[in-house]
């Protein structure tokens, strides 16, 4: 599924009611210049130059608005493009750069991960979008990377409910001596969005920017 954020339409919807306000001040201000200069003294005309620079400020703010409304429009219409681009991602398997992944009912959190260098041994902390440490347990692991899948339940066989969990890991070599890894978050894309300007995907109810990508397919 692709989705537009009303954002863009929100900011479009204040350019317009800008425009307006100055289009209706500028109205105002000819019609007092007008009214002034039929009533004016002959023998002692008002100054042409105040009310010719007043001109040039209105010409130059109307002129800035109308930038900034051009602008705007080219943005949107390259993150419509970049959205359709994206869209051709709904269904990929991806791999982020977040450690953080989604569990639901029907999906368990997916994760790879990466080690500085090979590992005998790996413990995976577990914690809730709240920060609570859910689990701590032994996973099988050896050599340099792998993947890591868990479907909530705890290692004292309690299941947790659908959300966002955090992945940390810490690796042993064949010596005992700690080995530095890195969680991933690893799942298929299920809808993309454009969320002010910048393509978002959803990932088992992760949202990442497109950015945050590493991998695809």
């Amino acid at each position: 599924m692709t989705t537009v954020n009303s954002a863009t339409a929100i900011s479009d919807a204040k350019s317009a009611a800008a425009s307006t306000k100055i289009n209706a001040d500028f109205d105002m201000f000819l019609k007092l210049l007008t009214t002034q200069m039929q009533n004016q003294d002959p023998l002692d005309p008002m100054d042409t130059a105040q009310y010719t620079q007043q001109l040039v400020q209105y010409s130059q703010v109307e002129q800035s608005i109308e930038q900034t409304k051009t602008l705007k429009e080219m943005l949107s219409a390259f993150g419509t493009q970049n959205l359709m681009q994206a869209s051709a991602m709904i269904g990929a398997q991806v791999e982020t750069s977040s450690e953080v992944s989604g569990l639901s009912a029907t999906t368990p959190a997916q994760w790879t991960w990466s080690a500085d260098r090979n590992v005998a041994s790996m413990t995976a902390t577990i914690t809730d979008a709240k920060g609570k440490v859910i689990d701590t347990l032994p996973i099988d692991a050896t050599g340099a990377a792998g993947a890591f899948t868990w479907d909530g339940t705890t290692s004292a066989g309690k299941k947790v409910d659908p959300g966002l969990y955090t992945l940390k890991l810490e690796g042993k070599d064949a010596s005992g001596t700690k080995v530095a890894a890195t969680a991933h978050a690893f799942g298929k894309v299920t809808d993309v969005e454009l969320n002010n300007g910048s393509v978002q995907m959803t990932i088992n109810g992760l949202k990442v920017a497109s950015s945050e990508l590493l991998r695809i397919g």
